[in-house]
């Protein structure tokens, strides 16, 4: 596998990434990264397009932005969400393909 830069893991990062990897491992939040990765929402917007509830997307949210997958600002009255960065956004799309490709049966590609 080819990385942008030298990476040597220590068990500190293994564990960082393995509580990352924790958070995205729920449905609803994995929802949540994939709606934020082209676009900011507030809880009101992801609510409408999870079909989750208020509270259900908050604690969410809440996990995602204290593990640092997404991030928040003010604008106005409204708190507005997004992914925190590409890696992340890859991380997800990465994922939902690779189970897309166990539904389908798609053969891996490179």
């Amino acid at each position: 596998m080819s990385l942008e830069h030298n990476l040597v893991p220590d068990e500190a990062l293994f564990t960082e990434a393995a509580d990352a990897l924790k958070l995205l491992a729920e449905p609803t939040r994995l929802q949540l990264l994939f709606l934020l990765i082209d676009a900011e929402f507030n809880v009101t917007q992801l609510v409408s397009l999870t079909g989750a509830s208020r509270t259900v997307v908050s604690q969410h949210l809440a996990k995602l932005r204290l593990g640092g997958l997404v991030y928040s600002r003010k604008e106005g009255r409204n708190v507005l969400y997004r992914i925190a960065d590409g890696h992340v956004a890859r991380l997800v799309v990465e994922t939902l393909n690779r189970a897309d490709h166990l539904r389908t049966g798609e053969p891996e590609h490179g």
